[in-house]
């Protein structure tokens, strides 16, 4: 398909077109008259939805905002952890942060950010909800201590080892044992193949109770709930009478100790209360937009009229290939999504000034070529293949620094905050774009609509 520049200026064409579609505006409204022929219409953000081979694909375009730009809800909790031993705290604590980002994303909240922050004897949850206004619904939501429950099947016939039912409260009835029977949870590996599993301890309470239900139902799924919503239902293989079990399924690591987190919510009921609330308006954030969105077109003017003036039609080529830059990359906010905070509209900002350093080194370099007596077509290919190098290695840098202030590993000695997260993800996939427009795009527009006369 990509053989000839042609038709790879015709794909270009059609990626522009979709582009556009995928960033088309937000209720906008679009409203002029020129004599008797008016217009009055409101864009809307485009949606697909259609099923293919059974798979039903449901996506709303719409721009992502954060809480700085958009308004909502932050709310700080703190646990009570005066009932909890000082070992198991951190646990805990982990414990009760994982059950509210669960209960936020049942709400329906777009990117909330929930995180755990401990200083001295105080132990706290930070939650900021986009687009939340009402901090009492919230507050009443994320407010509440888990409840941990085993339950079983009530008809029979649910509980076979080869029955897929879901279980709700409706198909399942209390087997008696809930958190305060659990003593803690945690992952374990098998000591013949080292694969991970979720091991269990009950008090003696619960290894009575445990043993009884474990001895009726072999063979038997036993439906564990967090919050009356099942997280998991496994099958019985033994009776287990010491009050000590071992959950296995082919888990990942990752997987094992959220399964043990999720447990532990129940194990160590952590109650939390609310120590700050407060709605932000969506005031500051629509100034802010409208600013970086002026600012944004300021930088692009200017970018694109020092490239004209400088390199005259190329330049007017490299505009091109940096409109299509900034299409193609908001299209991939929206597709993810990422949420746009203030930050990740500078670094959006920032990645355009660096969108055209490819080009300005592919043409500085054909100028060079040029000059030594090379025709211009000669000129323009070793042009992009001698500026390569300096593209490659000066965009990597970047990427690498983008990595690092992302911080995916959650390295203890680079702490990242959501904020600085979102500029390193808009710098880096600004970059991304930015190596596709100014290798691919330029490239293209140039040997299919530039032409100089042989000398």
């Amino acid at each position: 398909m990509f053989k000839t520049p042609h038709r790879i200026f015709f794909w270009l064409l059609s990626l522009t077109v979709l582009l556009v579609f995928i960033d088309l505006p937000e209720n906008y409204r679009i409203k002029y008259q020129i004599l008797n022929f008016s217009i009055d219409y409101v864009l809307h953000a485009p949606r697909i939805s259609f099923t293919v081979f059974g798979f039903r694909i449901d996506k709303d375009f719409r721009t992502q905002l954060g809480l700085d730009l958009s308004g909502g809800s932050h709310i700080a909790l703190e646990a009570d952890m005066k009932n909890i031993a000082e070992s198991d705290r951190a646990d805990a604590l982990e414990s009760a942060r994982s059950v509210i980002e669960r209960r936020i994303n049942f709400f329906g909240v777009s990117e909330p950010t929930i995180q755990s922050s401990r200083s001295n004897t105080s132990y706290r949850i930070l939650v900021e909800m986009p687009g939340i206004t009402d901090v009492s619904k919230a507050e009443s939501l994320i407010g509440q201590t888990a409840q941990l429950e085993f339950r079983e099947f009530i008809d029979e016939k649910d509980a076979t080892p080869g029955a897929f039912i879901f279980p709700t409260s409706g198909n399942t009835k209390p087997a008696g044992i809930t958190g305060k029977d659990l003593r803690r949870s945690a992952v374990v590996f098998n000591s013949q193949n080292g694969a991970p599993e979720v091991g269990l301890e009950f008090n003696a309470k619960g290894a009575a109770a445990f043993s009884d239900i474990t001895s009726r139902l072999v063979g038997k799924p036993l439906a564990i709930f967090l919050d009356s919503v099942p997280i998991m239902w496994p099958r019985i293989n033994t009776p287990i009478t010491d009050g000590r079990a071992v959950i296995t399924g082919g888990f990942t690591q990752e997987e094992a100790k959220m399964l043990a987190t999720q447990l532990n919510a129940g194990a160590l009921p952590v109650s939390v209360s609310v120590v700050e609330r407060r709605s932000i308006g969506a005031t500051l954030g629509k100034e802010s937009v409208v600013k970086s969105v002026r600012a944004g077109l300021v930088g692009l003017t200017i970018v694109a009229v020092f490239m004209v003036v400088q390199y005259g039609r190329l330049g007017v080529l490299a505009d091109c290939a940096l409109i299509l830059y900034g299409l193609l990359t908001f299209a991939v906010f929206r597709l993810i999504p990422i949420t746009l905070t203030l930050p990740g509209v500078a670094g959006f900002i920032l990645s355009i000034g660096m969108a055209v350093d490819s080009n300005i080194l592919i043409f500085e370099r054909f100028k060079e070529e040029k000059r030594a007596g090379r025709p211009w077509k000669v000129a323009m290919e070793l042009g992009f293949g001698k500026a390569w190098d300096s593209i490659r290695d000066a965009n990597f840098t970047t990427l690498i620094t983008c990595l690092v202030l992302f911080n995916p590993g959650n390295w203890s000695m680079l702490p990242s905050s959501g904020l600085v997260r979102g500029f390193a993800i808009t710098l880096f996939i600004g970059v991304l774009a930015s190596l596709f427009t100014g290798i691919v795009v330029t490239r293209t527009l140039i040997r299919v609509l530039y032409k100089e006369k042989a000398i």
